[in-house]
């Protein structure tokens, strides 16, 4: 069974910085695909970004291209998510999510394991 437990989240203002963390136990997580997503108050769950294993990709919603980066530590089972120039918009409960198959996928369906999630608020 794969555990994922998120850290990092809290209260900033606009145009600050967050570094979310993800530390999974449990699987072979070299080859998870690691998704992070969030969900806003009253809104519908959505894909943020992604990272594939043994492979050096990764994906972005278009609304954070530019300004957040996703990476992976495989030695510590651990995934990131860096975020830059911070927006009210960007409040939200962030989850990772690990996909075992090891394809790229947006899909909520497809991510088999989640974590908590891990609340952030940017204040304008």
């Amino acid at each position: 069974q794969v555990q994922l437990v998120e850290s990092g989240g809290g209260l900033v203002q606009a145009g600050g910085s967050l570094r979310l963390s993800c530390a999974a136990s449990g699987g072979t997580f070299s080859r998870f695909t690691m998704g992070w997503f969030r969900q806003a108050p009253g809104k519908e769950r959505e894909f943020v970004a992604a990272i594939m294993g043994n492979v050096d990709r990764s994906y972005y919603v278009n609304s954070v291209e530019g300004r957040f980066i996703v990476s992976r530590d495989d030695a510590k089972n651990t995934v990131y998510l860096q975020m830059n120039s911070l927006k009210a918009e960007d409040t939200a409960v962030y989850y990772c999510a690990a996909d075992p198959r090891g394809v790229y996928s947006r899909r909520i369906g497809d991510y088999s394991y989640w974590g908590q999630g891990t609340q952030v608020t940017v204040t304008s």
